[in-house]
């Protein structure tokens, strides 16, 4: 027997003859303009095969050059590959391929790309080495598609290719980022639309739970107002009844915890949550197993043996099976994915370079779509290609602050492989501290960070004093991870719109900034701060509360433009670098002019149906948004059917009028309400402002989050509706003066009550001479702290995806803050025993701490005449 139909990808891996240029032992294919395919092979036998990664290569032919002198030279108009023929093989003598967008040369074997992403994050605490994207600062970047093996008739096999066989695609997109990750959806595939409940909260915990106790803990979340959408039930839903067996693997539900196993998915599904199992399929079906027989029966194996029946990636008869006769049947039963927690590693014993990490992500993947469903499951990354099979596990990592710092960058850095749908442990899985108080800071951070990541999933490892339920902590704590679950459910009409981007143009959810501003060199100095889809930049704190300042600080860099805090519509400064500090309650968030974010506040708890009630976050600009909705969880969307809702704001030339157009929403009505619960929220305003429309309508103005919010009432979604709004004075609200941000800081700081009025007074003097007289007074965070507020200049050490760095910042270009990186031979323990640079902080300078990794290093800054040690190794 062999696999399904639907299990092997509808494939056109045959360029057109006129897209090829063809030697004797190499293969020059164009795909597109700055994308080619280079093979080698000695025999002249090039394979045109789908690959585990790649299945189109049937693109567009688009015009290029051919000039076969000595060199075979190749010219697209973007790149000119040069090939000597002559020393059969590619070398850095024989190949090179010049990039006409950065005006650079590539020659083979040189790996300049940026950082992509790595398998899993297992056991780690902190940084991991990533492998290489498919963008690069010097334009070009290699994807090495030599090892993968081809589709046959019936799965994968290893290609038949001679030893020097080398097949290779050629990234040279310079750096327009998105055409690479374009460029590699053309030719692998596209990103699957995730389903709606994808987006909501998921609760794991890797626990010996029963009916009565899952029930309990899923009503906790109910009654304390915390939604949910997905519930993940880990490895203990099954039986372990094999001596020979360490309990990993397992198909069957253990009665003794879930006696009536429906009735469990039926409520859980009942409470609007979609569910899933662990599964580690490594050690195969043993006969204790409630489908071993079946199993045996369709493999051809005698179940009266009651011999094993071994796992391996290459068998189609066992893989058919497996699926059929195994996992099917728990399916019927109400389980909705499967989180494949694979982590063996080992190959396959009938086929050499099958990975069966990859099998089961493509198999498991395609699977679903058998009835309709989209392709969805939890699983480890498999190589570029994976973003078809959405989300990725990044495994069990460390309850660290080691290990948050390091989730945004490696996240955001994933985009440059195309991979968009991280889903980590939220709070991490192991290593935390037992105690609430020492661990509750780091947990609150932990799913702030969650709410503007990929997939929110809270998760806790097999630790009965380690709990990741919000109410379990302090009222701080609570209320701040609270704040976070309850707003992610409301930011899903802006994420699923954004998942649907991401399927249609190639655009991951999370970018890092310089996708955005390549040619900044501040983007790529700033892996703290990200994009979560067309309009929210966030910098998530990932750093506990200083001990002198009791506050978080971040450090980011804001694009040229005019910005706006999402959550208290002040205005920031773009085109430059800003310490933020907050208090636990704070999450940076920043909205550019002109965006919208479609919110849902009273969303269905479990997350997984088209609102009826919508809030319009807006920001004078001009700006535009299509509202996707369809039916979250099918494949119909490919053939029509979905609606979208198209949303437009425009601002006058002289920022007097702002105008908000919602549109009457089209394609299929079925999938939308009839009417919703409009209500449009201008943030970023004066209190001075207007509304008019003509229908009628109720507002009023906040002055903690700038807003002005008109209410429309109940709206016909075959309507559309305008709103205008004028201020009788200025339009846009101004910056929180120095003073209040001052007092804010200080109202924070461990600081003696008597000298803070001072402080206070002098700290918004332009002169530093001051600190001299309050150096005893004030710590040196605390100094660092109001300078860095008040006039703009700072330093700090940024956790980036390859290493750290120091970034030092001095925008009005002060000539009284200085600085001093000084490096020694560890052991002297002496900055003037090695070496030092000095002088202003720059306008803009980073230190790349890689290139400092065998010594010691200090960076001091000094504030007028008080000296402050920023970091240190």
């Amino acid at each position: 027997m062999t696999l399904r139909a639907y299990h092997r990808p509808d494939a056109r891996p045959v360029a057109a003859d006129a897209a090829t240029v063809v030697g004797d032992d190499y293969r020059v294919t164009v795909l597109a303009p700055e994308l080619l395919r280079v093979e080698f092979d000695p025999d002249g036998a090039f394979d045109d095969r789908a690959t585990q990664t790649v299945w189109y290569r049937d693109q567009p032919v688009p015009e290029f050059s051919v000039d076969r002198g000595d060199e075979v030279v190749v010219d697209t108009g973007a790149l000119e590959l040069r090939y000597d023929p002559t020393d059969r093989g590619f070398t850095p003598e024989t190949l090179a391929v010049e990039v006409r967008a950065t005006a650079t040369t590539w020659r083979y074997g040189e790996t300049t790309a940026l950082p992509g992403t790595a398998r899993t994050l297992d056991t780690i605490d902190g940084r991991i080495d990533l492998e290489r994207g498919l963008c690069s600062r010097d334009g070009l970047a290699v994807l090495d598609d030599t090892a993968s093996l081809a589709f046959g008739d019936e799965w994968v096999e290893p290609r038949d290719r001679h030893d020097d066989y080398e097949d290779l695609y050629l990234f040279g997109y310079g750096h327009d980022y998105r055409g690479a990750l374009q460029g590699i959806s053309a030719i692998a595939g596209d990103t699957p639309l995730v389903p709606r409940f994808a987006l909501g909260n998921w609760w794991s915990r890797y626990w010996e739970y029963t009916d009565e106790s899952l029930r309990r803990t899923i009503d906790g979340f109910r009654e304390h107002g915390v939604p949910l959408s997905v519930c993940v039930v880990d490895m203990d839903w099954h039986v372990v009844d094999n001596p020979n067996h360490d309990g990993w693997t397992g198909f069957t539900w253990n009665e003794a915890l879930f006696p009536d196993p429906e009735a469990t998915l039926d409520w859980l599904h009942e409470q609007g949550l979609a569910t899933t199992l662990n599964l580690h399929p490594a050690q195969g079906v043993h006969p204790h197993e409630a489908r071993y027989a079946a199993l045996a029966e369709h493999v051809g194996v005698d179940p009266t043996t009651e011999v094993p029946i071994g796992f391996d990636a290459a068998d189609t008869d066992f893989l058919s099976g497996y699926f059929e006769e195994v996992l099917h049947p728990l399916e019927e039963q109400g389980v909705d994915f499967w989180w494949v927690d694979w982590q063996q590693w080992r190959e396959s014993p009938r086929m050499e370079g099958l990975d069966p990490l990859w099998a089961l992500n493509h198999l498991h993947a395609f699977d679903r779509t058998r009835d309709g469903r989209r392709p969805f499951l939890l699983s480890r990354y498999s190589g570029v290609g994976s973003h078809r099979y959405p989300v990725g596990f990044s495994g069990d990592t460390a309850s660290t602050w080691d290990s948050l710092a390091f989730q945004p960058p490696f996240t955001a850095a994933a985009a440059t492989v195309g991979y968009g749908w991280w889903s980590h442990d939220i709070g991490g899985h192991w290593g935390a501290s037992g105690s609430p108080e020492a661990f509750g800071e780091l947990y609150a951070r932990w799913v702030q960070y969650g709410l503007y990541s990929p997939v929110l999933r809270l998760h806790t490892s097999k630790m009965p004093y380690v709990d990741k339920r919000p109410w379990r902590y302090g009222r701080d704590v609570e209320a701040a991870a609270t704040d976070a679950l309850r707003h992610r459910h409301a930011l899903l009409p802006y994420l699923y719109t954004m998942a649907h981007r991401a399927h249609e143009s190639s655009v991951p959810l999370v970018e890092p900034l310089y996708v955005h501003q390549p040619e900044r060199e501040e983007a790529y100095a700033c892996p703290s701060a990200y994009y979560v889809g067309s309009d929210l930049l966030v910098a998530p704190h990932t750093r506990p509360r200083g001990e002198d300042t009791n506050l978080a600080r971040q450090s980011v860099w804001l694009p040229p433009g005019d910005w706006y805090d999402f959550h208290t519509g002040e205005p920031v400064a773009g085109n430059r670098w800003h310490a933020r500090y907050g208090d636990l309650d704070d999450v940076p968030v920043y909205l550019p002019a002109g965006a919208i974010v479609p919110l849902a506040p009273e969303s269905d708890w479990g997350g997984v149906t088209v609102p009826d009630v919508l809030d319009l976050v807006v920001i004078p600009g001009e700006g535009v948004f299509d509202l996707y909705e369809d039916d979250g969880v099918s494949l119909d969307h490919r053939d029509g059917a979905f609606a979208t809702t198209p949303i437009e704001t425009t601002l006058d030339e002289d920022d007097e009028t702002f105008t908000v157009r919602v549109g009457a929403a089209t394609g299929d009505r079925s999938l939308v309400p009839d009417a919703r619960d409009v209500s449009v929220l201008v943030r970023g305003v004066t209190e001075t402002v207007v509304a008019a429309s003509d229908r009628e309508v109720e507002s009023e103005y906040d002055q903690d989050s700038r807003t002005l919010r008109v209410d429309f009432g109940t709206l016909p979604t075959d309507e559309s509706v305008e709103l205008t709004v004028t201020a009788d004075g200025p339009l846009r609200a101004s910056r929180e003066p120095v003073v209040e941000r001052v007092r804010d800081l200080l109202w924070h700081f461990d600081a003696h009550g008597d000298a803070k009025p001072t402080v206070e007074r002098l700290a918004i003097d332009d002169d530093l001479a001051w600190l001299t007289d309050f150096a005893t007074v004030l710590s040196d965070a605390q100094i660092r702290a109001l300078v860095e507020t008040v006039h703009g200049v700072g330093a700090d050490r940024l956790v980036d995806a390859d290493a750290d760095r120091l970034v030092l910042w001095n925008h009005d270009g002060r000539d009284d803050v200085t600085y001093r990186f000084s490096t020694w031979d560890r052991g002297i323990r002496h900055p003037t025993h090695g070496t030092s640079r000095s002088g202003v902080v720059p306008a803009f300078e980073t230190i790349d701490l890689a290139d400092y990794e065998s010594r010691a290093w200090e960076l001091v800054v000094t504030y007028g005449d008080v000296s402050v040690t920023v970091a240190e190794s």
